[in-house]
């Protein structure tokens, strides 16, 4: 197998908690990885005065693949994102939130199978307009659809929908109101859905398909939709199936892709082996079938599945008894009674 190397950020908080579990599960699977460690965030800033160095960002482009821990952001006033930051400057349009029903994780439903495909650098996450006035009696934000955006990303789902043999794909939109962005957006869906004639595309209305989803989610294959619509849907998605200690997301774009836990970086439980791999482990499953190792990939999820559904070793939030070292070791056990067939 040729030698990958990867970028890896550690991230904040649990970060390195979870990062190094998974680290480890892949060197157990002998993936052909090496790593290229890069910091941002906190402690980049800690050790560099800045929060995103010029050198992680020369690192993932050139090695083209990250695996990424949740980054610190302030609600509110502060810096700017970082993960809004790192999609923008390397075009990661694409942001694929997969969401999986496990058993043994207390989700309030079963049988969801949902992929959120999320324009990910425009719409009111652009930047665009943003101003306050200077008594702070008025804010103002522009939100920007661009026709080459909106083709992308739509193209870039049905494309996703094909492969994974998935049957509908709802675009999920606004256009009754927002007529222009939302409009713009819908229309190009409808001319691109006519070359994808074996895919049914539905049309939904974001408030009623957050009403859908809560009350009948397996009607749901593949959705698609725009910036700020995909990051609520895709966070409701997580809910569905246990929360977002088991969301995984993976940022593509033409050139470069970086995959992550969507969670925030819990800096409260950090190195107190408690915290939940789960979600980077799915999202560094996500990172190996784009390095065409999707069999690989697949023993993973198959051994979280198996792990979470025993239950004894699992982590405090999964109901069990054990902690981030507990879990990570039943993985190890379980992947080597996988491969012994």
């Amino acid at each position: 197998m040729s030698n990958n190397t990867i970028t890896v950020i550690r991230g904040d908080g649990i970060g390195p908690d979870i990062v190094d579990a998974t680290l480890q599960v892949l060197d157990h699977l002998n993936c052909g990885l090496s790593y290229e460690f890069a910091e941002a965030g906190l402690s980049a800033m800690e050790n560099t005065g800045e929060l995103l160095p010029e050198t992680t960002l020369e690192t993932i482009a050139r090695n083209k693949v990250a695996l990424k821990g949740p980054l610190m952001t302030p609600v509110g006033g502060g810096f700017k994102s970082l993960n809004v930051s790192l999609r923008q400057h390397f075009q990661l349009y694409a942001n694929v939130r997969p969401v999986l029903s496990i058993p043994g994780t207390r989700a309030r439903f079963e049988d969801v199978d949902i992929i959120t495909v999320r324009e990910n650098t425009e719409g009111m996450y652009s930047g665009a307009g943003q101003r306050v006035s200077d008594d702070e009696r008025v804010a103002e934000a522009m939100s920007v659809i661009t026709r080459e955006g909106a083709s992308r990303i739509l193209n870039y789902a049905f494309e996703l929908a094909r492969k994974e043999g998935r049957k509908k794909v709802t675009v999920v939109h606004k256009a009754n109101i927002l007529k222009s962005t939302s409009g713009l957006f819908l229309k190009v869906a409808r001319e691109i859905a006519e070359t994808y004639p074996e895919i049914e595309m539905q049309e939904m209305i974001v408030d009623n398909a957050c009403m859908q989803l809560v009350m009948n989610p397996q009607q749901f294959d593949l959705i698609v939709t725009t910036n700020l619509f995909g990051d609520i849907l895709s966070d409701l998605c997580a809910g569905l199936v246990g929360g977002l200690g088991m969301a995984p997301g993976a940022n593509i774009g033409d050139d470069c892709a970086i995959f992550e836990a969507v969670h925030g970086s819990a800096p409260d439980i950090a190195g107190k082996n408690i915290a939940n791999p789960t979600a980077i482990l799915l999202g560094a499953c996500q990172m190996l079938d784009h390095l065409d190792q999707g069999d690989r990939a697949r023993m993973i999820r198959q051994a979280l599945q198996d792990v979470i559904a025993a239950g004894d070793r699992t982590t405090p939030d999964l109901g069990g008894n054990g902690g981030t070292r507990e879990f990570t070791q039943a993985l190890l056990d379980r992947l080597d009674q996988l491969q012994a067939g």
